[in-house]
């Protein structure tokens, strides 16, 4: 047994830590290249991993610096927290640990080991990183407020020799799509910062990471997420091509009336009403609400009546509410995925399918969601929004966020539409509307027939003409009644 406190004695104890981590940790703890980078999924062990390095580097280097720069102080004090963890486990005596409460910019976390190393925490903010001459760890670059600015204020410090000697520069994160606040960490994973550094690059997704011994079940997070941004992004280290709002404030304002309104008198839907009405259904069980978006053709315009949200009401009650605005309406577009599939199947019995490929021309169509049938509705969804808008919808804070949420994501040149998920759901309102606004597609050709003044016929002209006008009538109304 190694004396306790000899170098022998720590080299046996790094040893020791170091096997007890899964080989992609291992692999990125052994790197010892001086541009290091790490694209890691969530829940994959990123900070464990780098702390683990950092520490072994102070103990081993006396008088190193290190600092370690995140998106916001919380973060960098946490990173911080991992490389203290891995210092005790190596049995090391801190010399100091402070922790300033001076202003906001300059508060900062610090160790100081009792061989002078010592590691610093700061926000990751340009002025903070400024003329500090350190080896680096930038902590989820990829989400710093002012990435480019913060990289321009800390790369002399690194690049220069002359200012305490060579210094590592490790960078990890996980993406934040190629342009953006993100194109600077893409841009170094690709290899082209426009610089000489050439920098070693470890992917870890989590399907890695389980692979190589790590215990997360890969379904139940991706379930729990439910967010298929967030899913591509921080669990399978993909770089999406670009993220884009799909309605933006302003475009949403031009539609907003307080003609249009969220509720409405239950007469609305009564079937002696004889109004026209459009009905969009995204349906929702557990996680997420139900809501069914009414709209009425006055004319060329299309009013909302109503924007109906139900949350935690069982299949058979919603059934109930829903059947009165199907009746009602002249069509109805259901979401047919996941839960509203079974309601679906039900609703489609009694109201007959809209389905024109297979000449059927009853009230509801079954719309399932695949990312060709969200490239037919949304783009659409945002046409009826431009100047001059034929749309009206309710003045709501709540509608207007949730429109705003609603995302075009481009990834490998194809595009989808998704929206985050919140505890409001995910842009449910957004998709209602898009399927109320499909319901509505082809009925504004409405045809009228327009008196033709002739003189007077007699004989066979005359009847001739009186059977082309009753002709024609007929064709009037059959066109009107069935847009």
């Amino acid at each position: 047994m190694k004396p306790p406190g000899t170098a022998d004695d720590l080299q046996s104890r790094m040893a020791k830590l170091l096997a007890t981590l899964l080989p992609y940790q291992r692999a990125w703890v052994q790197d010892k290249s001086r541009f290091l980078c790490g694209v890691w999924a969530r829940q994959t062990g990123k900070s464990f991993g780098t702390g683990a390095t950092i520490a072994l580097d102070m103990v081993a280097t006396p008088k190193t610096t290190w600092m370690i720069a995140a998106p916001s102080e919380r973060q960098s004090l946490e990173s911080l927290g991992k490389v203290k963890d891995w210092i005790r486990a190596l049995r090391v005596q801190f010399a100091e640990e402070t922790v300033s409460l001076r202003d906001v910019e300059d508060k900062a976390g610090a160790i100081t080991l009792g061989n002078g190393s010592r590691c610093i925490a700061v926000p990751g903010k340009p002025d903070t990183v400024r003329g500090m001459s350190a080896n680096i760890w930038l902590d989820e670059f990829a989400f710093f407020e002012q990435p480019d600015a913060t990289w321009r204020a800390i790369l002399p410090s690194i690049t220069n020799p002359l200012r305490g000697g060579e210094k590592r520069f490790i960078i990890t994160s996980t993406p934040n799509g190629r342009g953006g606040a993100g194109k600077r960490f893409y841009d170094i994973v690709t290899s082209e910062p426009r610089t000489n550094m050439r920098w070693s690059v470890h992917t870890v997704t989590l399907r890695n990471a389980i692979a190589d011994g790590l215990p997360v079940d890969y379904n139940a997070l991706a379930e729990a997420m439910d967010d298929p941004i967030a899913e591509a992004q921080e669990l399978n280290c993909e770089f999406l091509d670009s993220t884009q709002t799909l309605l933006p404030y302003d475009l949403i304002a031009l539609a907003e009336s307080f003609d249009a309104t969220e509720s409405c008198e239950p007469s609305v839907f009564s079937p002696a009403g004889g109004r026209d009405l459009r009905v969009g259904i995204d349906f929702g069980r557990t996680n997420d609400p139900t809501v069914c978006w009414t709209l009425e053709r006055i004319g060329d315009v299309l009013h909302t009546r109503e924007v109906l949200v139900l949350r935690d009401i069982d299949s058979p009650a919603q059934e109930a509410i829903l059947r009165t605005r199907i009746a009602a309406a002249r069509r109805v577009c259901f979401d047919y995925t996941g839960p509203g599939i079974g309601l679906g199947d039900y609703l489609v019995k009694q109201f007959g399918a809209y389905k024109p490929e297979a000449h059927e021309f009853g009230k509801l169509e079954l719309c399932t969601f695949t990312a060709k049938f969200k490239r037919e509705i949304f783009p659409k969804l945002r046409k009826a929004f431009v100047a001059p808008t034929r749309l009206r919808i309710p003045v709501s804070q709540a509608i207007r966020e949730d429109l705003h949420a609603m995302e075009q994501i481009i990834h490998n040149g194809e595009y989808t539409y998704a929206a985050p998920h919140t505890k409001d759901g995910h842009s449910d309102r957004c998709t209602a509307l898009a399927l109320a606004l499909r319901a509505a597609e082809g009925a504004a050709n409405i045809m009228h027939a327009t008196p033709i003044h002739r003189p007077p016929q007699r004989g066979w002209s005359a009847r001739l003409s009186t059977r082309k006008s009753s002709r024609n009538a007929l064709l009037s109304q059959f066109t009107q009644f069935n847009p």
